[in-house]
């Protein structure tokens, strides 16, 4: 699933490439993403774009006086960009094409989702708050005053494991089952650790380890051309997705804890002071 480093690289390139343009056209070839009916989607065209906005892991594109375009691309969707768009209108129901936007220049880009459980969505709305997802979002750990108080004040009196507080949209915007992987091995914190149990000195280490983590992705990330952005997340991962592989910091083996419908890799020396974790799947560590 794109997280906020590879949606704060594509709110990046949109801007670059969609801003000051006109959208002419929005072909829905999978009815089933779109969220909302009024305005409806063909309100978009005709429109310029003036910017484009990310909200955790929502892309935003706000035409100049009228509706905007959000995005939520789920676990299995993407957005291509094509300086030129197939002449010819998509056939519905062939391939992962979801909805395409068109430019008047002729570029524009295509919005897919690969597998059989459809959850790319695709909002019209004239305020993202009025997106449900957007609406009941925590603070982005990347803002100016998400500083360790911030931090602090987020966690505190908070009964959940650190994995599952990482996760929740509502706690802390756009970090994910990945980045939470590579946040706790930079924080040498177990995965299965507390949340409301830190000391000072550890959530000073969180916060750090929060920051630098995705600041780097950003950094990795941005001039990406949108194509390459997944390729480039995996590249630059060290733990997560690494199961059997050398911890890059201490040389132990990376181990895996599997859930339901979803994993986690934690090093045992780094994080956990040497002891394995057990394997059971339990969903609702991660709820």
């Amino acid at each position: 699933m794109p997280e906020l480093p590879e949606v704060e690289a594509l709110r990046e390139f949109l801007t670059e490439h969609l801003t000051g343009h006109e959208i002419v056209r929005t072909l829905p070839v999978a009815i089933s993403v779109l969220k909302t009916y009024d305005p409806p989607l063909t309100a978009l065209e005709g429109r310029t774009v003036a910017a484009v906005h990310r909200h955790g892991k929502f892309l935003d594109v706000a035409t100049d006086g009228g509706p905007r375009l959000v995005t939520h691309l789920a676990r299995a969707g993407w957005l291509h960009w094509k300086d030129r768009l197939p002449d010819g209108l998509p056939r519905p129901g062939k391939g992962p094409l979801a909805l395409r936007v068109a430019l008047e220049t002729g570029a524009g880009f295509d919005l897919t989702e690969a597998g059989t459980q459809k959850r790319l969505a695709v909002y019209v709305v004239r305020d993202p708050a009025e997106v449900p997802g957007v609406a009941r979002l925590g603070p982005d750990p990347l803002a100016d005053d998400f500083d360790e108080a911030r931090l602090a004040a987020l966690l505190d009196g908070e009964r959940r494991q650190l994995k599952g507080a990482l996760r929740d949209q509502s706690l802390i915007a756009g970090v994910g089952n990945a980045y939470s992987d590579e946040i706790l091995h930079a924080a040498r914190m177990s995965p299965f650790k507390l949340a409301a149990s830190l000391t000072p000195q550890e959530l000073s280490r969180l916060h750090t380890a929060l920051r630098d983590t995705l600041t780097e992705a950003v950094g990795r990330s941005r001039g990406v051309a949108a194509g390459r952005l997944k390729a480039e997340k995996k590249s630059g991962l060290r733990v997560h997705g690494r199961t059997g592989e050398p911890c890059p910091v201490c040389g132990d083996t990376i181990r895996e804890v599997s859930f339901s419908d979803s994993s986690l890799q934690y090093c045992p020396t780094c994080q956990t002071g040497g002891k394995p974790l057990a394997d059971r799947r339990l969903s609702r560590l991660l709820k």
